[in-house]
């Protein structure tokens, strides 16, 4: 355990040095890009010196590492005004779409996995398999366009775009919350289905399972009271993986139905060429993305016990 933790603390650092660095490299002055070509020099050096990018780059990296460590993400060079409430403001929407949109996934491609596996070489198995197949081809941007123009254009049902928080009208939140987590969803879902059919496949036939069966159980019997462990750890770790792919396709998701969460900030950062924020916004996805797979493989670890001198 020791080792993993020290290997994700590695990567970590590693990580921060590889946006810091990469970030630099990119011309432009961020006192320039804050203040436009008209500035003087002396508004120039002040807001330099405001920044802290007058220091060497060594100070400007740890100055903004202990900054993250404390919560302070700096000032934004398009706004001047603190990154850290704006940047919270918009993880929390964006946490809400994730989490919706995985736990969604989850409820849809754990039974229908297992369903699809079950009855492989039955009519609804097979087509289960071909819908599922569909839906991986299917980007989250295209499924998104798709109900947009069939729940919001056609039907009238739900909004095309928006967002209202969930303390100010729930059922706004709600009916504005769907398409966009459906859209999420749905492909995430696909893929899931896929991985379990496949590991529920791998262990039908083991040794154990028959033992079980041959004692009375049914095969879905045997499966739920003796499979679902084994099964288990390839279809944790696919999901690990999924989550933080979940989170690259909120970016576009975010942008297709005007959400204010931190993939909207992290493009309009981009576009205004604000570094700080930049940053600051692709670190945080990268510790998102690190802690999931050291949730994964504790999750596993502790499934299933024999991994841990492995580790």
């Amino acid at each position: 355990m020791l080792k993993t933790l020290f290997r994700y603390v590695l990567t970590v650092w590693a990580a921060s040095v590889v946006v810091f660095t990469l970030l630099r490299i990119i011309p432009g002055d961020p006192a320039e890009i804050a203040l436009g070509v008209t500035a003087t020099p002396e508004t120039l050096a002040a807001k330099r010196a405001q920044l802290g990018t007058d220091q060497p780059l060594w100070n400007q990296y740890w100055d903004w590492i202990l900054g993250l460590l404390r919560g302070d993400f700096g000032i934004s060079l398009t706004s001047g005004a603190q990154l850290s409430p704006i940047i919270t403001d918009r993880m929390q929407v964006s946490l809400i779409v994730v989490s919706l949109s995985m736990l969604v996934a989850v409820i849809v491609a754990i039974p229908l996995g297992m369903w699809a596996a079950l009855r492989n070489r039955h009519a609804d198995g097979i087509i289960i398999s071909a819908v599922v197949q569909v839906g991986i081809a299917v980007p989250s941007f295209l499924a998104a366009i798709l109900l947009v123009s069939v729940f919001s254009v056609n039907l009238g049902w739900l909004p095309a775009n928006g967002w209202v928080p969930p303390g100010y009208d729930f059922g706004g939140f709600f009916k504005r919350l769907v398409l966009p987590v459906g859209a999420l969803a749905a492909v995430q879902a696909a893929i899931s289905t896929r991985y379990v059919r496949s590991a529920v496949l791998e262990i039908i036939s083991d040794d154990f399972l028959r033992t079980a069966r041959a004692k009375g159980l049914t095969t879905t019997q045997a499966l739920v009271r003796h499979g679902m462990r084994n099964a288990a750890i390839p279809v944790l770790t696919v999901l690990g993986m999924q989550l933080s792919t979940l989170v690259v396709g909120a970016v576009v998701i975010e942008r297709v139905f005007t959400i204010p969460g931190l993939g909207s900030l992290l493009l309009d950062s981009v576009v205004n060429r604000d570094i700080i924020a930049v940053q600051t916004i692709v670190m945080l996805l990268v510790l998102f993305t690190l802690l999931v797979n050291m949730l994964v493989d504790v999750a596993t670890l502790i499934i299933d016990p024999r991994l841990r001198k492995k580790a």
